[in-house]
């Protein structure tokens, strides 16, 4: 005899769906450059399943912080850099769920500059952080966003040199 085929699950017997909360959530960073050694700081986190992903420094923005501020913070904090702002790069935003709620999140980036600082892994929510040479970042990067943003960075940098 063939199998029964599957049936979709029967959502009433799961109980009513709750409709989750959504907020806004609002981070800056951005692409750290040391251009006399043409490289960049990235930060490398773990994902759910373990995997080592390569993304740019950021962070919330506090109160009574600009994203400007946020984000040479969130640099330092995450990669031990002292950087300054060198010029906007756009934001990015996406959506997540998390702790029962649909988060709508837009990120602030900016070029920045390294003047200081060393490199460190301290921050708790960072694995790795690494200097990264600038034709390495489109395939370390693990988002198609920030390895737009680069592009564009490079752009930038060009025009500058």
């Amino acid at each position: 005899m063939p199998p029964s085929p599957r049936r979709p699950a029967d959502r009433r017997r799961r109980g009513p769906r709750r409709r989750m909360r959504t907020v806004d959530e609002f981070s800056a960073g951005g692409l750290v450059v040391d251009v006399e050694h043409g490289c960049a700081a990235l930060i490398g986190r773990l994902d759910r399943r373990g995997r080592l992903l390569w993304s740019l420094p950021k962070g919330h923005i506090e109160e009574g912080e600009t994203a400007e501020q946020a984000a040479v913070r969130e640099v330092e904090e995450e990669t031990g850099i002292i950087a300054a702002v060198q010029a906007p790069l756009g934001s990015i935003d996406y959506w997540f769920v998390a702790e029962d709620r649909r988060v709508h999140k837009t990120v602030q980036h900016f070029l920045l500059s390294a003047h200081g600082g060393e490199l460190s892994d301290e921050d708790v929510e960072v694995t790795e952080v690494a200097w990264v040479p600038l034709t390495e970042l489109g395939s370390r990067l693990a988002y198609a966003d920030e390895r737009r943003l680069v592009r564009l960075a490079a752009e930038i940098l060009e025009e500058s040199a």
